[in-house]
């Protein structure tokens, strides 16, 4: 499956939400797609690797942590589950940790930037519900895809 962000908004442009530049890529894959899953939480991974290791095969885990910089959501061990599962990505409001072995993960990993502090682990917050974050709605089931140019979020499949 191939696409590009920039050819889907001139295609669907009425029907999609979109991201530019906010988001940094830590991933090895830096085009990826799939159905969304959502988690909530503010500092605390638990919710985030209960998900990882549950989600189905190629969706795109999508964390909103709160738009903190004060502890990383995830770090290579999540990766390594991520990749493992074949997800398609993660999409993290907040940070990430480990950012050299990431780097290495055949995954598309996108967050506000790093923190080398853990998160607490107290597994607080919400899973599969609707999100909001980068002037975004997050809903569980629609389909994101993500490239160099940024991000694009729609309702249907679009590819």
């Amino acid at each position: 499956m191939s696409f590009k962000t920039a050819d889907l908004c001139d295609e669907f442009s009425s029907e999609i939400q979109i991201v530019g530049s906010k988001l940094t890529s830590y991933g090895k894959r830096k085009r990826f797609s799939g159905p969304i899953c959502t988690v909530r939480v503010f500092e605390d991974n638990v919710l985030v690797k209960q998900a990882l290791e549950t989600i189905p095969k190629g969706s795109v885990l999508v964390v909103d942590g709160g738009g903190s910089y004060r502890r990383a959501l995830m770090g290579d061990m999540l990766g390594i589950i991520a990749e493992t599962r074949g997800l398609a990505g993660v999409i993290i409001n907040g940070c990430i940790r480990d950012a050299a072995e990431l780097a290495q993960l055949e995954i598309g990993i996108l967050a506000l930037g790093t923190n080398p502090l853990k998160s607490i682990k107290e597994g607080k917050g919400e899973r599969d519900i609707t999100v909001n974050f980068l002037d975004l709605q997050w809903n569980p089931g629609d389909y994101v895809y993500a490239d160099e140019d940024g991000v694009v979020v729609s309702a249907k499949k679009l590819i």
